[in-house]
């Protein structure tokens, strides 16, 4: 049954990523259709990274404690509501009260999604990982095919949130933590006062700016692009979100986490600097590729440095700097691009920059491995 565990993460990941990877071609969609500003729509996005990071603790707790399964399917039923409700809407205000609500429940599925392999797979947990986070990915890369021929956001999200409130709680029924008599660990309140947390905690927040910056504003970044051009990037990008997080996440298990995070960050500044340049076919793929397995690997670095026993907990704690990121990628990012985008694509870079900096510094003298 543990391979089982990695397809119900899998599928549950594939729905989550239509919040994050699908934001670029709902944006425009939402802009027109609620008859609203670009700033105004980005403040959405910058409300699920804080919801969706900041539920995620609160959810793994009790996913912690009681098992995901009854916390897994109010979370689902949250999911939906968010991609049901806005078909319907005509209000901002409404839009962004029921994307605060689906995204806190796609922040606690991502959190139980990913620790079902955290917890179930310790041998194996950067593979594991990264193949239910491949759905974080996976299931955009399909959907924006269908979302970009749209003429309105309505249709596709009442599509979306149909199958989700049908599909999802059927999963959730069979989700199952191992007996926690089998994990170890200390209680996140004990890791909370450990300084290397925040260290990687600051690392994460920089790394995720370059992902973050092109899955909340490509949208308008790339608006000189042909449609066509512009279409294939847009789904292409989950892709290899998607795609890296096995794959690195293999890579890992054989030569230690910390190293492949170093290579993901060296290469999110080659990614970065590729934007300033415009050249977004090539900054598409690098930040794609080696962004999107950021997040599985720093989840699969908290369980092998503070343990497995409240993984849903300690990293949805970590987590939290995701809204950090939100805010900075999409808020902080669209006001500077509107000021000077010269400006806002050098801030990318510097955010990059940082990231390894501050991995290097996390780093135990002689603990490279880990």
């Amino acid at each position: 049954m543990k391979k089982g565990y990695m397809i119900i993460g899998i599928i549950i990941m594939s729905f989550n990523s239509l919040y994050q990877y699908s934001w670029n071609v709902f944006e425009p969609l939402l802009k027109t259709g609620l008859n609203v500003s670009l700033v105004q729509i980005e403040v959405a996005f910058t409300l699920f990274a804080i919801f969706s990071t900041g539920f995620q603790g609160i959810g793994g707790y009790f996913a912690d404690k009681n098992g995901p399964r009854n916390v897994g399917i109010l979370s689902a039923v949250l999911s939906s509501t968010g991609f049901l409700g806005t078909s319907f809407i005509h209000s901002l205000y409404l839009f962004y009260i029921l994307w605060s609500l689906g995204s806190i429940g796609e922040g606690i599925l991502y959190g139980i999604s990913t620790n079902l392999a955290v917890k179930w797979f310790k041998g194996r947990r950067g593979f594991a990982v990264g193949f239910v986070s491949l759905g974080f990915g996976l299931g955009a890369a399909v959907a924006n095919i269908f979302i970009a021929e749209a003429v309105s956001f309505r249709t596709p999200m009442l599509i979306i949130g149909v199958s989700e409130i049908i599909i999802l709680p059927v999963l959730l029924m069979k989700a199952k933590y191992p007996e926690t008599e089998t994990l170890t660990g200390e209680k996140t309140s004990k890791n909370l006062k450990n300084k290397r947390f925040w260290i990687l905690y600051i690392s994460f927040i920089l790394g995720a700016v370059p992902l973050i910056v092109v899955s909340a504003s490509f949208g308008y970044i790339g608006e000189t692009l042909p449609l066509v051009e512009f279409t294939i990037l847009v789904s292409l990008f989950p892709l290899l979100s998607g795609v890296s997080r096995p794959i690195l996440g293999y890579i890992s298990d054989l030569i230690g986490r910390i190293k492949v995070v170093m290579l993901i960050d060296l290469f999110l500044i080659l990614g970065s600097i590729f934007l300033i340049f415009r050249l977004y076919i090539f900054a598409i793929i690098f930040i794609g590729f080696f962004g999107g397995a950021m997040i599985s690997m720093y989840f699969s670095l908290v369980g092998d440095i503070f343990g497995s026993k409240f993984s849903t907990a300690n990293n949805g704690v970590f987590y939290t700097g995701k809204a950090i990121s939100g805010f900075i990628g999409s808020t902080i990012f669209a006001a500077l691009f509107i000021l000077n985008h010269n400006i806002s694509f050098l801030f990318v870079l510097i955010s990059s920059i940082g990231a390894i900096l501050f991995l290097i510094a996390s780093v135990p003298k002689g603990k490279i491995k880990v």
